[in-house]
C-alpha cells in the first residue's frame, strides 16, 4: 500500500479521534459505543411483606332489573300445622230488613155429602153402584154424582158413613174401596108399617187415586128409600192428612 492511499484513512481516524475526545470531555458517550452483551439473570428476590388493606371501593350503580326467571317446580306439601285456637266471637251484625209477608198455610181439605133424590131409580142387580145423585156438599169436587164414586186426591185417613132409609124391602149393601169390600150392612124387612133405618161407617186410609163407593150386595135386598120426609145419604170427609207436600206439614 502506498502512502498516498493511507492518507485518507489516517485523516478519517484523526477526525474520529477528535470527535471522540470531545464527547469524552463532555461525558457523553454515544449509546452505540456502550451497548454490551446481556447479563446473566439474577437470583429470585425474597417475598415481600403483605401490603396494607386497600380502601373500600365506591358503591356501584344500580343495574337494570334482570328478566324474570322460569317458574320453579312445585315443592312437596308441608306438614299440617297445629290447629289454631278458637277466635273470639265477632260482633253481632245489624238487623236486616223485614222480608215480604209469606203465604198463609192452608190445611188440605176434602169432604162431601150426597143423598138419593126422591123417586130416584135404584139399582136392582148385585154389584151395581148406588148413585147418590143429589149433592149437598162437594167443594173440592172429589165426589162424582154421576158415578157415585169418591176419588181421593189428598192422602190420609177418611171417615165414610152411609145412612139408609129402609121401606117395604130388606136391604144389604157394601162399602167398597178399589173393588174390595171393606164393610157390609144388612137390614131385614119384617112387614113394618113404617120405614126403618140402617146406618154404618168406617175409617179408611187412602192414597191419591183410591176410590170409595156404596154397592148393592144382593139383588133382592134393595130397600133403599127416599121421600120428602126421609133420606138415604152417603158422606165422607178427611180426618187428617199425611201429605208431606202440604205447606201445613212441611
Amino acid at each position: 500500500m502506498t502512502l498516498l492511499r493511507l492518507l485518507p484513512l489516517l485523516n478519517s481516524l484523526l477526525v474520529l479521534q477528535v470527535h471522540l475526545s470531545n464527547q469524552l470531555e463532555d461525558n457523553k458517550i454515544p449509546p452505540s459505543l456502550c451497548t454490551g452483551h446481556p447479563g446473566i439473570p439474577g437470583s429470585p428476590g425474597a417475598n415481600g411483606s403483605p401490603g396494607q388493606p386497600g380502601r373500600d371501593g365506591r358503591d356501584g350503580r344500580d343495574a337494570a332489573p334482570g328478566e324474570k326467571g322460569e317458574k320453579g317446580d312445585r315443592g312437596s306439601p308441608g306438614e299440617t300445622g297445629l290447629r289454631g285456637l278458637t277466635g273470639d266471637s265477632g260482633d253481632r251484625g245489624e238487623k236486616g230488613e223485614r222480608g215480604q209477608a209469606g203465604e198463609c198455610a192452608v190445611a188440605p181439605k176434602s169432604a162431601f155429602s150426597a143423598k138419593l133424590s126422591e123417586g130416584h131409580a135404584l139399582p136392582l142387580m148385585v154389584g151395581d153402584v148406588v148413585r147418590f145423585d143429589k149433592v149437598m156438599l162437594n167443594e173440592q169436587g172429589d165426589f162424582n154424582a154421576e158415578t157415585g164414586r169418591f176419588t181421593c186426591k189428598v192422602p190420609g185417613v177418611y171417615y165414610f158413613a152411609v145412612h139408609a132409609t129402609v121401606y117395604r124391602a130388606s136391604l144389604q149393601f157394601d162399602l167398597m174401596k178399589n173393588a174390595h169390600t171393606v164393610a157390609s150392612y144388612f137390614q131385614f124387612y119384617g112387614n113394618w108399617p113404617k120405614p126403618a133405618s140402617l146406618s154404618g161407617g168406617s175409617l179408611l186410609h187412602l192414597v191419591p187415586g183410591d176410590q170409595v163407593w156404596v154397592q148393592m150386595a144382593l139383588s133382592e135386598y134393595n130397600g133403599f128409600y127416599s121421600s120428602t120426609k126421609t133420606d138415604s145419604t152417603f158422606t165422607g170427609f178427611l180426618v187428617y192428612s199425611d201429605w208431606k207436600n202440604s205447606a201445613v206439614f212441611a
